[in-house]
């Protein structure tokens, strides 16, 4: 919780992380890389409060482990259809203007959705605090327009300014970090802080009962391409190979992936399982899967990529120039890059199904360079600078 009396730079620091969804109560990348890092704060001498929606029932004010939580608006959903929900990014952006009140030596921001940045670097100018804000991804005006249509135009530019704002970026992969420094003309002050893993709990994760070849986890959008991994199971099904495929995860192309599924008559081999709420049935899922099918065409940095490198689960993904997901992975060593079609993607993850062992090896590799404490020590020495 906040101190009674200031801090100073011999003393603990103290600071408040804005961001309007968090780990438990909402499942994401960007949640699950924040309660990671400001769960292990404390021992950096840094004590994290975070202020958020009003995700709990109860007082406003809560805790979770050493981190304080504080409902600084009203619960609005993140999403409206398919879409980010424009009035959530408004009603939590009016909201910030709260923290002029609140008693913190870093002022910690969240580019999504980066409206908030606005009135957080006010709030920081006036008390005369400094800005930090972590960067998952950078959209560009080309996906802007392709979201939003005519008003991707603003968005794309309002997105641009946001980049000002901080006094200090991190940024969640070197991919995110070159888009970043080409919109400022390398004016931004940039630290890249990947995301991580905790290899105490995914060693905790027990197997899941049974096996499945392929397995698909995140939110169900459409940039995600799960349809091109059932096409791919129906593929090698016609090629006489049975394979299956289990995807986690609900979103609003749920309807549309369970008719496919019904209409290429792979009811017997495709599960849609809808969402886990316990993370530790998400990694024994992981660690039953032969390989993970990955064909998102966007990722600021993939953490369900991680997570199943890091249960020995070989990866799939595509070579998009937005799925930073990529970075993580070696070609033939830990899985496969390749584009998110359906004939290349059978052509890897027939291969890749069929040198599991071999590639699985390479997961657990990679995944040993990413450790969640070493990376909060990193985070930690980005605030006191």
């Amino acid at each position: 919780m906040l101190s009674e009396q200031p801090t100073t730079s011999q003393d603990r620091l103290v600071v408040a992380l804005v961001t309007d969804a968090l780990a438990p109560f909402n499942k994401g990348g960007k949640e699950v890389r924040h309660h990671a890092l400001s769960q292990r704060m404390s021992a950096h001498a840094v004590d994290v409060d975070v202020y958020t929606m009003r995700w709990w029932p109860g007082p406003r004010t809560s805790a979770l482990g050493p981190v304080g939580l504080h409902a600084m608006s009203p619960f609005v959903p993140l999403y409206s259809g398919s879409r980010r929900s424009i009035r959530q990014a408004v009603v939590f952006a009016l909201a910030c203007f709260r923290m002029l009140t609140k008693r913190f030596d870093v002022l910690e921001g969240d580019a999504i959705p980066f409206l908030p940045l606005f009135p957080l670097r006010m709030v920081a100018t006036l008390r005369r605090k400094p800005l930090v804000v972590t960067w998952h991804e950078v959209w560009g005006p080309a996906y802007w327009r392709e979201y939003l249509g005519r008003l991707g135009v603003i968005a794309a530019w309002c997105e641009r300014l946001a980049v000002s704002l901080p006094d200090h970026i991190i940024a969640a992969s070197e991919g995110t970090a070159e888009r970043l420094r080409e919109i400022s003309r390398g004016r931004a002050l940039i630290t890249v802080v990947p995301n991580g893993v905790d290899a105490e709990e995914i060693a905790a994760a027990p197997r899941a009962a049974g096996t499945v070849d392929l397995l698909c986890v995140g939110r169900l959008l459409e940039h995600k391409k799960v349809d091109v991994v059932i096409d791919v199971v129906a593929r090698l099904r016609d090629q006489g190979r049975n394979v299956s495929l289990t995807v986690i995860g609900k979103g609003p192309e749920q309807p549309a992936l369970e008719a496919r599924v019904q209409r290429l008559g792979l009811g017997d081999r495709v599960e849609l399982v809808g969402a886990l709420e316990d993370r530790l049935d998400v990694l024994a899922a992981m660690k039953s899967a032969s390989v993970l099918a990955f064909p998102t065409e966007r990722e600021g940095f993939g953490m369900v990529a991680l997570e199943a490198l890091a249960c020995g689960t070989p990866v799939v993904t595509s070579d998009h120039e937005d799925n930073f997901a990529r970075s993580l992975v070696v070609a033939d060593v830990n899985g496969y890059v390749v584009p998110a079609t359906v004939d290349a993607m059978t052509l890897a993850l027939t291969a890749a199904l069929d040198d599991v062992d071999r590639l699985s090896a390479g997961a657990l590799e990679t995944a040993g360079e990413y450790s969640w404490d070493a990376l909060a020590a990193q985070v930690a020495k980005v605030y006191r600078s």
